[in-house]
């Protein structure tokens, strides 16, 4: 069997933006070492499998996928990392609950 080839292209993507968003850059609370022990703690705890629970079962996601540490209290919310117990969440779940969060704290200010 023969592949079939293909020419690629030579066009590079053009950014016609005129403000262009300043770059990222890391949070410091989340680069610290007290932060990545309270992570593995809560992703230990956690069995390191999600915790989300989905029509009554819990998400079966387990590393080596990609876990995060969720605040239950969103740190903008005065959410800190001492004493609090955090969710261990696949990437899934953590986007569409950290959206929820903030789709409630703007819906409180508005």
């Amino acid at each position: 069997m023969s592949r079939i080839r293909t020419i690629s292209t030579t066009i590079k993507p053009v950014d016609y933006r005129t403000v262009k968003p300043p770059p990222k850059t890391a949070d410091k609370e989340l680069s610290s070492p007290e932060y990545r022990r309270w992570a593995e703690e809560v992703k230990r705890s956690a069995g390191y499998q999600c915790e989300a629970i989905d029509n009554g079962k819990r998400c079966e996601v387990r590393a080596p996928a990609r876990l995060f540490a969720d605040h239950p209290h969103e740190r903008r919310d005065g959410g800190s990392l001492t004493g609090q117990r955090g969710l261990c969440l696949c990437g899934s779940h953590h986007t569409t609950i950290t959206a929820q969060r903030r789709a409630a704290r703007l819906a409180e200010r508005y």
